[in-house]
């Protein structure tokens, strides 16, 4: 058997493992970080996706509201403008990190915070 004064004390060993379980937790935010960032592929299928539902969308209820009212193609038309304009401030959303989504907006925000510590 040790000697009671040789042996760790509980408080040390306490203390020892808060600054492990502290290291580790440091240590997998940041490969969390890293796996959770985003990826130009993902953002590129991001940009198109915004796009295409934009245009989508506005032919779509223009198309629904033609036949509705009878009006020929002219809501189409007018929605199909409409809606490609809303993809566009979509895309510049995204780009620009102000959508409250998750993905690149938080991505910027941490690489903004990490910059500053």
């Amino acid at each position: 058997m040790a000697d009671p004064e040789t042996t760790p004390s509980l408080e040390e060993f306490e203390s020892r493992l808060r600054e492990a379980r502290k290291r580790e937790e440091e240590d997998s935010g940041r490969e969390a970080e890293r796996k959770g960032g985003p990826t130009s592929m993902g953002l590129g299928f991001r940009i198109g996706i915004e796009l295409v539902a934009g245009l989508v969308l506005g032919v779509g209820l223009g198309w629904v509201l033609d036949l509705w009212l009878k009006t020929g193609p002219w809501l189409m038309l007018l929605f199909l403008f409409i809606g490609g304009a809303a993809g566009v401030m979509n895309v510049l959303r995204v780009m620009r990190g102000l959508d409250q989504t998750v993905g690149f907006g938080q991505a910027q925000r941490r690489a903004g915070q990490a910059q500053d510590h």
